[in-house]
């Protein structure tokens, strides 16, 4: 385990944004999104339109990923 965030980009509703997730968490954020047989990006939209305003996409993200393995 790396540990240590790293930032990549993503494009929602066509403008680019990054996103700082620790490798383990792309590698299942890739994961979910290849079962949902849709894009990484499309998958990132889903989650930043249903997210609090209040929460970061990052940790929504991160929750989301959480969300999907305990059910």
């Amino acid at each position: 385990m790396s540990g240590r965030p790293v930032k990549r980009s993503l494009t929602l509703k066509g403008h680019r944004t990054s996103v700082s997730l620790e490798d383990e968490f792309w590698q299942a954020f890739r994961e979910i999104a290849k079962t949902k047989g849709i894009a990484i990006n499309a998958l990132a939209a889903e989650i930043d339109v249903q997210r609090d305003p209040e929460i970061g996409l990052a940790s929504a993200i991160r929750v989301f990923i959480l969300d999907w393995y305990r059910n």
